[in-house]
């Protein structure tokens, strides 16, 4: 089934059903997939970006920047699917623009949950100028969690330095693989095709939510997306996910829900 903005729907929803006992831990529902190309930026909701479809370095793609004077979240909404639990997959790039100041780094990312102004969100982003810096603070700097609102980069890093970042291999302006599988308050990072990830966060700050998909990017950034897919995990019920919660393997993912449950900032190096 196709819809405008190159979207483009995948479905496997084929129930699987529950096994017998907890102690068998029943298992959650298959996955559904869609596919969102990214052909064409028509459906995308705008907020504080300017979107246009392009062909950047063998791709079809929609290009985001920033538009100026804007004091806000810079996002590209998708209008569906409402994800809570499963994955994320995109290709993108990003690069500082053209006379941008010293602390731009490209900053380019997938965010998650969001309400439907793009105000409040759970968020996994790369600084792809730091990937190669000859430095090794910089380096550890090359992905990043935050969560709005009340949860910027700044925060995070000062009250737990090192835990809602790390490093990993980019390149600006280079196409990048990047995974988000999520969980409850748990989500993970892999990048270009990483067998372990790259990042973990075991507390997301607004807890179990849903919410919309979408495109981030931070401050003096152009950046490129394609060919996004989302995995959707069915809701199920509370007594099924603490039986989840107890054999994380059986998760579709492999992991359990463990974890406790500002607008407009740059993010910085």
């Amino acid at each position: 089934m196709k819809f405008g903005l190159g979207l483009l729907t995948i479905c496997v929803a084929v129930p699987v059903g529950c096994m017998g006992s907890v102690s068998r831990a029943p298992g959650p529902s298959q996955p559904i997939e869609q596919r969102f190309p990214l052909s064409s930026a028509d459906e995308l909701i705008l907020k504080g970006v300017e979107a246009q479809a392009v062909d950047y370095s063998g791709k079809r793609a929609v290009r985001l920047t920033g538009q100026p004077n804007w004091n806000g979240n810079t996002v590209a909404l998708l209008p569906r699917p409402i994800f809570q639990d499963g994955s994320v997959d995109v290709d993108l790039a990003g690069r500082p623009v053209p006379g941008a100041p010293g602390g731009a780094r490209g900053f380019v990312g997938i965010l998650f949950r969001s309400s439907p102004d793009g105000s409040a969100f759970e968020c996994i982003y790369l600084r792809p100028t730091n990937g190669r810096a000859d430095d090794q603070l910089r380096r550890n700097h090359s992905t990043q969690y935050i969560s709005e609102p009340g949860f910027d980069f700044d925060r995070l890093r000062k009250e737990a330095p090192g835990v809602y970042e790390s490093y990993v291999d980019l390149e600006p302006g280079v196409w990048t693989h990047m995974k988000i599988e999520v969980n409850g308050t748990k989500a993970r990072l892999f990048v270009n095709g990483s067998a372990q990830p790259v990042l973990i966060v075991n507390d997301m700050k607004r807890g179990v939510s849903s919410g919309q998909v979408g495109l981030w990017i931070g401050n003096w950034t152009e950046a490129f997306f394609s060919d996004l897919r989302i995995r959707l995990v069915p809701l199920i019920s509370s007594e099924v996910r603490r039986g989840i919660d107890s054999y994380p393997a059986l998760h579709p993912f492999g992991i359990g829900r463990s974890g406790r449950a500002s607008a407009g900032r740059m993010p910085s190096a």
